[in-house]
Formats: C-alpha cells, structure tokens, sequence
C-alpha cells in the first residue's frame, strides 16, 4: 500500500486481506483504516453457486460494480443478470445480493451512509453497465492543482443524481493511450475508484503512480487526484477506471451541462 503524505493510499489489489463471511470472502480496500468516514470500498468474492446477502443496514446506500464472473443480482425486490462491468445499485433501505454462476463472481462495493439532509429519489435506476454511455463528461480540464492535458478521456455517468441517487455515484473514465481525465479536487467529497481494464497510471496528492486491474485509488476531500494512459502505441488497449465522489460532487455535473438535482 502506497500512502501519501496528505490522507490517501494507493491499494494495491495483491494487498488485500479477504476473510470468510457466510461462505464467502471480504475485504476492505477503503475504511476508517484510510481516514475514510463517509465512503466504504468493499472487495467480495462469491464462490461458485453461492449467494452474498449482507447483514442488513437500512441506512445504508450501496453501488456494485461486478469486476469478473458472472450471476445474478437483486436490488429490493428487481433481480436483472449480471456479469463483468455491470452494475447495481441499492437505495437506502433496500437490500441487494449477489449469486455466483460457475466460475465464481467478484465485485467491489461501495457503501456509504446518507448524510443529513440528503433523501433517496423517486424511482432510481437499480442496474447498468460502466461502458453505458447514455450520459457523459467530455473535455474536462480539472480544477488547477496540475497542468491539464487537451487530450481527455470520456467519462460515463451510470448512477448518478440525474438517475435518483442522492449521495453515492458511480462513474466509469474510459482513456485511450495518451489521454488523461485530468487532476482535480473534491472539497468535500472522499473519492474511491477501481481499475477496471487495462494499465494506466493514477495521481495522487503529488505524484503518478503505476496502476493495474483492481487497484483502488482513495483520497480524501481536498487532495489531488486523476488518471491517465501513458501508453505510447496509439492502437493500445484502454484504460478504464471506476467509482466517484461521496457525496457526489455536482461540478462534475455542471462541466457536463446535466442538472445535479437528484430526481
């Protein structure tokens, strides 16, 4: 784990510690251990055949990305398959669960509960897909801490307040070699992203970091973060990453022209 001098870390998806609960295997990549009090990054692996039902918290919003395998997932009382990029996502006060066909099925949760004032929405969205690309941020410059780049990557908003989530988000950056989704600040928020695809490089606080599929990028509000992809062969794979501010910050919204007004 790499941590930086102001509160963040970079975790390494090697350096995660799983433990068994009912039958399968959890560990917390972001928590109170990383100075994180408003989001939690969850990593759960469920065997073959098996179910993930977590203990109930009514409080509690959730966002699940299923980062490989494939199943089943529910979200209250709507069930849709799953597999590798898809999402789910489970308002406060409702319960999801996770069943694993052949091969088993990993995901990475995020968890977080509603701060004060903040109400879940009429009708939210409960599955996607990160390469969903109905709503999207182009050309974003960052906020200043760092040079930005001309050559920018495509984010994709899968949950996000236009899809009636009121504090968590979900966000995929999508880069070809050579772009960046450029370095930023969230004054408030605490930022909690994946690699989902290819290898890239993240900023944190000061500095680029190599990155690889599973590793977590956490920084807390106020620190300098970003992505880029610092391969040269313009034919390359991408590199995709995936999470968002808690709460969500609703700059990013207003640089991709959408209301931030949870519906």
């Amino acid at each position: 784990m790499t941590v930086a001098a102001v509160p963040g870390a970079i975790v390494r998806a090697d350096e995660l510690r799983f433990r068994v609960q009912d039958g399968c295997e959890v560990a917390t990549a972001v928590g109170p251990a990383l100075g994180a009090h408003i989001v939690r990054l969850d990593v759960v692996r469920v065997p073959a055949g098996a179910r993930w039902r977590p203990a109930d918290s009514p409080e509690e919003e959730n966002v699940v990305v299923v980062f490989a395998g494939r199943g089943t997932a529910t979200s209250g009382a709507e069930r849709a398959p799953v597999e590798r990029a898809g999402t789910v996502y489970a308002p406060t006060g409702d319960a999801y669960t996770l069943s694993a066909e052949d091969g088993g099925l990993v995901a990475y949760v995020w968890r977080s509960r509603l701060l004060d004032g903040r109400r879940p929405g009429t009708a939210p969205r409960r599955f996607s897909s990160l390469w969903n690309q109905e709503t999207q941020l182009r050309g974003f410059s960052g906020t200043g801490e760092v040079a930005a780049s001309d050559r920018t990557a495509t984010m994709n908003f899968l949950f996000w307040p236009g899809t009636g989530t009121p504090q968590l988000c979900l966000h995929c950056g999508v880069m070809d070699p050579g772009e960046y989704f450029n370095v930023h600040v969230h004054p408030e928020s605490e930022e909690a992203f994946v690699v989902i695809e290819g290898t890239g490089q993240l900023y944190l606080a000061d500095r680029w970091y190599d990155a690889s599929p599973g590793d977590v990028l956490y920084a807390a509000p106020g620190v300098p973060h970003g992505t880029r992809h610092d391969g040269q062969d313009p034919d390359g794979p991408r590199f995709a990453t995936c999470g968002g501010p808690t709460p969500f910050d609703p700059v990013l919204y207003q640089r991709a022209g959408v209301s931030a007004e949870v519906r």
